[in-house]
């Protein structure tokens, strides 16, 4: 069984001068690497818009409401809604989706504790191929 990958990306971008809240969204999904690439819709930003305005409530929102609120159909709302699962930046439970941490800024804090884990299994298996080499710290 292949154990399940997630893929973290952190992109160090120089951060907006301007203080609109739309072009530090912007900056702050491409540092997270998050609606790029073949999104050229952006539509994962406008995913994760929605639900940090439904975020208020403190529900999930189900993926027909999002499809509804966008004017896009479920199927890309569900594609896009793995890949952010994926990301670790959303999760799902009993078919609503949820922003993770409840905010755009526990949720980077959540991110911040997956990759120290992500690293500490890097150091270990690093430190275990350095002592089978003969090579000290």
């Amino acid at each position: 069984m292949t154990p399940m990958a997630r893929q973290i990306v952190f992109r160090q971008i120089e951060r907006p001068r301007s203080k609109d809240w739309h072009d530090d969204l912007e900056w702050f999904f491409s540092s997270l690497g998050i609606g790029e690439g073949r999104d050229v819709d952006q539509v994962a930003q406008w995913i994760l818009v929605t639900l940090l305005a439904y975020q208020i409530s403190g529900n999930g929102v189900p993926v027909e409401r999002i499809s509804r609120d966008l004017d896009i159909s479920s199927s890309r709302i569900n594609h896009h809604i793995r890949n952010l699962v994926d990301a670790g930046v959303v999760y799902r439970h009993k078919r609503l989706i949820y922003l993770r941490g409840n905010s755009l800024q526990s949720m980077v804090q959540e991110l911040r504790k997956d990759a120290l884990r992500v690293l500490d299994d890097i150091e270990a298996a690093a430190a275990e191929i350095d002592r089978s080499f003969g090579v000290d710290e």
